[in-house]
């Protein structure tokens, strides 16, 4: 039972728990599948015991553990939001104390942490959101991060308890927690979504947001968390007392002198009428969503003011800006006193590709700003477009798209300081994914170039003129960024003839065999075969198989074959001591070996792996007329058992496995290069891993970056900065972006390449380079992957922008630093 004293908030948290419920229902649904698929595909006996135990108990206590979750978890929130649970929770409880705690209840304390930190990686920004609409519920006038009862916390101890009641055994249940907690952790985000949804629907709204319908000052302060209304209404919004003409809100005022605004070069600008409410292209109707924190309401509009100067689109010419940019022309005065007031990066730009608008109105924002660590952000800021608008490795025409975002951007930093520390701040990735994009590009006048930057004008006008202050805008222009890349490149491989067909046909057909081969795996399990043939049946013999029945069909005479010649190959490792039995396998063994001899020149096995194989399969061959011979009753069922394992069939075109991240683990192993005939490799310039010499060495990049992360320092007040993404290396594999570019050694030479095409599987990788004639090179994700490992694939930028910016910044002031103690 909730607590009666506040029945819109009961309502609303049993709205929100019967989908929490719902979430951890399907999770576990999902927990099932995933364990049996995870047996399938074990390496090892153990291994696999240890998820068909955990699946076999998830099923088989699933109702008990939907009971059991539901209950606990309505306990934690009914203890959340009594009254009387003023005391102090495990949470809070520092470590040294936990030596009065019971070993289990540290095991809880422990795993269930793990469990809700797992969750929370995945739903950062939603649980800011519910934050806040659970501030209004339980009326604490700010956004509820420790006391929020529908906190990750409290779902991983509720997922904790409810494990608990599946299995006593603390292996398995170790293995439910890490596929429970995974499973759960991609459904919250989801889930929290639509509890937002749902108190919105119950008219509960987000603190900050309320109406002020006061008379007097200030009565306008309600559209923005800043509480300030700056008269940037989305189309969607109508209020009383909000028609006024613009020319009485921008006209001088004595706010304006107090801030020291030039009213002829910010005043004049914005006191027309239409000039901030037409064209609004990027703003949204209806209420506004989660905001970056909260500023000075006259520091958000001082803001807004400067960047509507710049708010016009710029031409793509690559000179210095024109005078269509809207970049001011008479500066206001350089800040005193700035951190980052260093030669050579003064306010006209000399090497910027734009006009730095924080450095020339850097004395109106400081004076509209309050706090030394307001001020360290602007200055901190400021140096950072000095570095961005002078990077030698961002295209002039971009660089002054990007610096139309320079107030925007400024905004965000100074409400919400994990902009300096999260390199998955959404507006750090829009920044550097415009950026990173650029740079694959080798002409901005005509075609794909030119269609690029067009759209990212767009996007960019989109949010200058929105409410750049809402994080759901970052997200929507970086969503419709990646929709425009994938029919970008789609467009342009469609100029490379089928070579995209050609290479979903063979990803599909790489699916397919990876199926076939975990329901082969599955059915050999039981069986005593040795495994290295157990794994070679599973894993190269059914490419054979699968290859003939592509060919001529599933009961084709040379299928069977193939089949029969599975079941002699298991039969032949079996025990013979008899002498009927050691002739009847000398009298097949002939034919054994030329049947295994075709069908792996068929699918084209490595002669390496080849004569590996059969050196072990000789010996066993040796071991087993040696060993006690099998009763003929025996003999003739392990032969039915094995007939019938073979006999799976093949899977049809619609029984592929879904394309997962980590790709086809087939081709992690062994790749054959005759999947493609030499027309076929010839069409998608395929690169075979035998045309690259291994043992030879790479030269050092010329002009090759230091690693950012070498330069790191840290600036006090500001969060520690995250770990950067890898740039070279084997993990880059994993991280390879469509329309990035790439620097790959090929033919003894560094290339520019962009990455134009991933296979549905991730299997196959096709890359182009040149200005007009474009060449396609095609490689698998085994050849990538070594490529990427012995240092001949990197990316073209040892960093993203803002990454580079900020080492680059830190740098100078370390060694200003350095200077001015050395005085």
């Amino acid at each position: 039972m909730m607590h009666p004293t506040d029945h819109r908030l009961n309502a609303a948290l049993q709205g929100a728990m019967s989908r929490i419920r719902s979430t951890a229902t399907a999770a576990a649904e999902r927990s099932v599948d995933s364990l049996g698929i995870a047996a399938m595909s074990a390496a090892h006996t153990k291994q696999r015991d240890a998820y068909m135990s955990a699946q076999f108990e998830l099923r088989r206590k699933l109702p008990e553990f939907n009971m059991r979750f539901g209950d606990v978890l309505i306990e934690r929130v009914t203890k959340e939001i009594s009254p009387s649970s003023g005391g102090r929770s495990l949470a809070t409880t520092d470590w040294h104390s936990l030596s009065l705690v019971e070993d289990d209840e540290v095991e809880e304390l422990v795993s269930a942490d793990r469990l809700g930190h797992t969750i929370a990686e995945e739903c950062e920004w939603e649980l800011r959101e519910v934050a806040a609409y659970m501030g209004s519920l339980l009326r604490t006038g700010r956004a509820e991060q420790e006391r929020n009862p529908l906190r990750p916390e409290l779902i991983g101890k509720a997922l904790y308890r409810a494990i608990e009641c599946v299995s006593d055994q603390k292996e398995t249940r170790k293995l439910l927690g890490r596929e429970l907690g995974r499973s759960m952790a991609q459904s919250m985000r989801a889930c929290y979504s639509e509890i937002v949804q749902e108190f919105q629907m119950r008219g509960v709204q987000p603190v900050g947001l309320a109406v002020k319908t006061v008379e007097g000052p200030g009565n306008e302060m309600h559209r923005y968390n800043t509480g300030y209304d700056s008269g940037f209404h989305g189309s969607g919004f109508q209020g009383s007392g909000h028609d006024a003409g613009p020319s009485s809100r921008f006209t001088s005022t004595p706010d304006e002198e107090t801030l020291g605004l030039p009213t002829a070069g910010l005043g004049a600008g914005l006191s027309r009428p239409g000039a901030m409410h037409g064209g609004r292209g990027g703003a949204r109707g209806g209420p506004p969503g989660q905001t970056f924190g909260t500023i000075d309401p006259h520091l958000m509009e001082l803001i807004r003011r400067i960047a509507f100067l710049g708010s016009h689109p710029v031409d793509f010419d690559p000179g210095p800006p024109t005078g269509g940019s809207a970049a001011p022309t008479r500066p206001s005065g350089r800040g005193t006193g700035s951190v980052f007031d260093l030669p050579g990066t003064g306010l006209a730009g000399p090497g910027l590709m734009a006009a730095n608008l924080i450095r020339q109105h850097r004395d109106e924002l400081a004076q509209a700003s309050t706090g030394a660590l307001d001020h360290m952000v602007i200055d901190v800021v400021g140096g950072l477009f000095d570095q961005i608008l002078s990077d030698p490795k961002v295209p002039p025409q971009m660089a002054r798209q990007i610096a139309r975002l320079q107030l925007p951007v400024l905004r965000v930093a100074l409400g919400d300081v994990t902009f300096f520390s999260s390199r998955r701040h959404p507006v750090r990735r829009f920044v550097n994914r415009i950026a990173s994009l650029a740079c694959a590009f080798e002409d901005f006048s005509e075609g794909p170039g030119l269609a690029f930057i067009v759209e990212v004008r767009d996007l960019v006008q989109q949010i200058v003129e929105g409410d750049f202050d809402q994080m759901d805008l970052y997200d929507s222009k970086l969503d419709e960024l990646e929709q425009f890349i994938a029919k970008l490149t789609a467009k342009d491989m469609q100029a490379h003839g089928s070579t995209a067909t050609l290479l979903d046909d063979k990803d599909h057909e790489l699916r397919l065999q990876q199926r076939y081969m975990l329901l082969l795996k599955a059915s050999l399990a039981p069986l005593p075969v040795p495994d290295f043939m157990r794994d070679f049946l599973a894993q190269v013999w059914s490419q054979t198989v699968m290859r003939t029945v592509k060919r001529d069909g599933q009961n084709a005479q040379s299928t069977l074959r193939f089949r029969q010649a599975g079941r002699e190959l298991v039969m032949s490792v079996q025990p013979k001591g008899s002498p009927t039995h050691r002739k009847a396998f000398l009298m097949k063994l002939p034919q054994l070996m030329k049947d295994l001899n075709e069908g792996l020149n068929l699918i084209g096995w490595p002669e390496a792996a080849k004569k590996a194989f059969f050196a072990t399969l000789l010996p066993a061959h040796a071991e087993s007329l040696k060993g006690e011979p099998l009763s003929e009753l025996s003999y003739n069922m392990l032969v039915k058992d094995v007939d019938a394992a073979l006999a799976v069939p093949v899977p049809g075109p619609d029984e592929v496995l879904t394309p997962s991240r980590e790709g086809i683990p087939e081709l992690t192993d062994t790749v054959f290069d005759n999947r493609f005939s030499p027309e076929e490799a010839q069409q998608i310039g395929l690169v075979a891993e035998s045309a690259v010499d291994w043992d030879g060495t790479v030269d050092i990049e010329i002009g090759a970056d230091t690693d950012p992360i070498e330069l790191d320092i840290n600036i006090d007040g500001l969060p520690p900065a995250e770990s950067p993404e890898p740039t070279r290396g084997k993990s880059l594999m994993d991280h390879v972006r469509l329309g990035f570019a790439y620097q790959m050694h090929l033919n003894d030479a560094w290339q520019k390449v962009r990455l134009s095409y991933v296979s549905p599987g991730r299997a196959f990788f096709v890359f182009t380079r040149g200005k007009r004639h474009h060449e396609t090179i095609s490689m698998t994700s085994r050849m990538l992957a070594r490529m990427c490992e012995t240092g001949r694939m990197r990316a073209f930028e040892n960093a993203y922008l803002i990454e580079r910016a900020t080492a680059r910044a830190r740098k100078q002031l370390a060694a200003l630093t350095a200077g001015t103690t050395k005085h």
